[in-house]
C-alpha cells in the first residue's frame, strides 16, 4: 500500500506540474462493479484542445484523464485504483447540447490484486473504456463501462468491469 501511495502521489504531482498552465476539469462518477461493489471515482481532465474530421455532423476531439477510484466492498473486497488514460471523444454538432461518444484505453495501478470473487493477477491494469453523454454550459453528464485486465501479462487475470453516472464541470 506504502509504494501505491507513493507511486500516486508522484503521478499526481508530475502531471499536475506539467499541466498546471491549463485548468482541469473535475469529474465524479458513481456506479457499480459487474459484481455489484460500489465504485465511486474523482478525477481530473485535460482536454487536448484539438479537433479532427471537423464537419456539420460533429467533430473528434479528447482529453487526458487522471483518476481515483474506491471500490466498497466488504472487508476484503474494498480496493483504491489510480488510472490514467488518453480518451477519443466524438462530439456531435449542437447548439446548447452536443451529444457524444467516447473511447480510451490506459493505465492504472491498484492498491490489492483481490477484488471481490477476482484475482486481478497484478496491481498493473489496462483500463478499456467506452462513453456516451452530453455536453452543456460546460458540464457534461454521461454513462461509462470501463474495463480493467492486465491483458494476460500474469495469471489470474480475472478482470473487473465499473459501469457509472458521471458528472464533469469545465473551470
Amino acid at each position: 500500500m506504502k509504494k501505491f501511495c507513493a507511486f500516486a502521489a508522484l503521478a499526481v504531482f508530475s502531471f499536475g506540474v506539467s499541466h498546471a498552465a491549463q485548468a482541469a476539469d473535475v469529474t465524479a462518477a458513481i456506479g457499480q462493479s459487474g459484481d455489484s461493489t460500489m465504485v465511486y471515482r474523482l478525477g481530473a481532465q485535460w482536454d487536448w484542445n484539438k479537433s479532427w474530421m471537423q464537419s456539420s455532423v460533429g467533430r473528434l476531439t479528447g482529453y487526458w484523464d487522471l483518476g481515483y477510484t474506491y471500490w466498497d466492498g466488504d472487508k476484503t473486497a474494498s480496493n483504491h485504483s489510480l488510472s490514467f488514460a488518453p480518451v477519443f471523444v466524438y462530439e456531435f454538432a449542437g447548439q446548447s447540447v452536443r451529444p457524444y461518444v467516447e473511447a480510451g484505453i490506459g493505465v492504472a495501478a491498484f492498491s490489492s490484486t483481490e477484488l471481490e470473487d477476482n484475482d486481478l493477477g497484478s496491481s498493473f491494469q489496462f483500463e478499456d473504456r467506452l462513453g456516451v453523454g452530453l455536453r452543456f454550459s460546460g458540464q457534461e453528464i454521461g454513462l461509462r463501462a470501463i474495463h480493467y485486465s492486465n491483458a494476460g501479462l500474469k495469471q489470474p487475470n480475472d478482470g473487473v468491469e465499473a459501469y457509472t453516472l458521471h458528472y464533469r464541470m469545465s473551470f
